[in-house]
């Protein structure tokens, strides 16, 4: 398996360099050069054992079966569910699947623990160090620092917007005593903290004179790992299946469409936006503009900029590099993405659905899912939820990606019930915490990164 630039301009690559790499040279995302088809599943696999059947064609030759098999059977021996992502029936025809039972809680932890443990095998073999940069709207970074933190040959550093995590998020990222883990609060908001980190990659000197790589979804191998539980989703349910996704930055559901594209049983995906309502606008009026990004209950969804529509529209654009680069330019410039009816009528209309919930909606959504079925939501998932009320007569699937306890005030106020932590964070309040407030000022990041070491 190779892959290719979204951008066109960056040399092939196989897994392994990928993985190191995250961004291209050129500023694109990696893709690989053709999507395969769905390895047939075996009866009774678990999903260690199935994610290693879906990844295999991924991974071609950089990894032999038995060491990728050894790699998901310790990242998913992680999860507190013998299921990993049990499914649970919530009504007819509709089931939440639950994403949060890894160690920080969220979603990300599913690709994460493979992820870390992919990188740990693949620098260790190749007796290199890299440093780790990444940007969060919430999740993705305790996720990350939980999978890499007893690296040993890792760096790690965190950039998150002050003020616009909620509580627990932040102090999963900032109580972590390990020596290669830097967090940092950016004033200023998720999207200013994704472009540092992209201005940090396209800095070819700086990338390459600290060997920097990337673990939030602009790394393919982030994208990949999340592909697996769709599958095992349609493997269950026999398909077809429609998926209701809470979405910001676009990798989840990306994940789901690639997973269609290697031969699932998925019928379409219902997009669920807050607030910020970039996509849901885009898929029902064509019209992605950027607005100001408004803070909400679901901080983890509030972005304008959706880095990984970058990989469906390379593919929207016949995966012309050259023509995607200059879309993306313009959209930077004038804060506007123009997609030609074609372009529509083939990748979106009739596979995209897509809903909005505000505050008060998201809320609505906990308090009567938690009556009707005793249930409790955290934010992001009710907006799953309540999105997926667009795929009334299909088989649903509402994708529940972080635990409730992440968002206790809003579970309380829309229920009466404060979700308690897990007992392996019941002291998360304990805990000291360790982070810094930097300006939103590349310089001024780039000589914090400098110097961790």
């Amino acid at each position: 398996m190779r892959y290719v630039s979204t951008r066109g301009r960056a040399p092939e690559l196989g897994f392994a360099d990928v993985l190191l790499a995250g961004l291209a040279i050129d500023g694109g995302l990696y893709v690989p050069e053709s999507w395969p088809s769905l390895p047939a599943g075996v009866p009774g696999a678990s999903y260690a054992e199935r994610a290693a059947q879906v990844i295999a064609p991924f991974v071609g030759d950089d990894l032999d079966g038995a060491t990728l098999l050894r790699l998901c059977r310790e990242a998913y021996a992680t999860f507190r569910h013998p299921a990993v992502v049990p499914l649970v029936q919530l009504g007819d025809r509709h089931f939440v699947q639950e994403l949060f039972h890894g160690p920080t809680l969220a979603f990300k932890d599913v690709a994460l623990q493979l992820v870390g443990r992919l990188f740990d095998h693949v620098l260790g073999v190749r007796g290199q160090r890299v440093t780790i940069v990444g940007a969060t709207s919430g999740d993705t970074g305790s996720a990350a620092i939980d999978a890499v933190k007893a690296c040993t040959n890792v760096d790690i550093v965190i950039l998150f917007p002050l003020g616009r995590t909620s509580e627990v998020q932040r102090r999963q990222m900032t109580t972590v005593d390990s020596p290669n883990v830097r967090v940092v609060a950016v004033e200023g908001t998720f999207d200013d903290c994704q472009d540092l980190v992209k201005a940090m990659f396209t800095d070819v000197p700086f990338r390459e004179r600290m060997s920097l790589s990337a673990v939030n979804s602009i790394n393919w191998a982030r994208v990949m790992a999340q592909v697996v539980y769709y599958v095992v989703a349609t493997d269950l349910l026999r398909g077809p299946v429609t998926f209701s996704v809470p979405t910001g930055n676009f990798g989840n559901v990306l994940s789901g469409w690639i997973a269609r594209q290697m031969g699932a049983p998925v019928e379409g995906f219902v997009i669920g936006s807050n607030s910020n309502d970039i996509l849901a606008r885009f898929v029902n009026d064509g019209d992605m503009s950027t607005a100001p990004v408004v803070p909400s209950l679901s901080p983890s969804m509030d972005i304008q900029v959706s880095s990984n529509f970058e990989r469906l529209l390379f593919e929207m654009n016949g995966r012309d590099g050259g023509m995607t680069a200059e879309q993306l330019q313009r959209f930077r410039a004038v804060g506007r993405l123009d997609i030609e009816a074609d372009q529509r009528a083939a990748y979106i209309d009739g596979v995209f659905r897509a809903a909005s919930l505000d505050d008060t909606a998201t809320l609505d959504v906990i308090a009567s899912t938690y009556a009707e079925t005793g249930m409790l939501l955290d934010p992001h998932s009710a907006v799953a939820v309540g999105a997926a009320a667009l795929a009334r007569g299909s088989t649903v699937v509402s994708l529940a990606t972080a635990h409730p306890a992440k968002f206790p005030d809003a579970v309380e106020k829309a229920t009466g019930v404060r979700p308690p932590l897990p007992p392996h964070l019941a002291d998360l309040f304990d805990r000291p915490e360790r982070f810094v407030v930097l300006s939103n000022d590349l310089a001024a990041i780039e000589h914090y990164v400098e110097h961790i070491r």
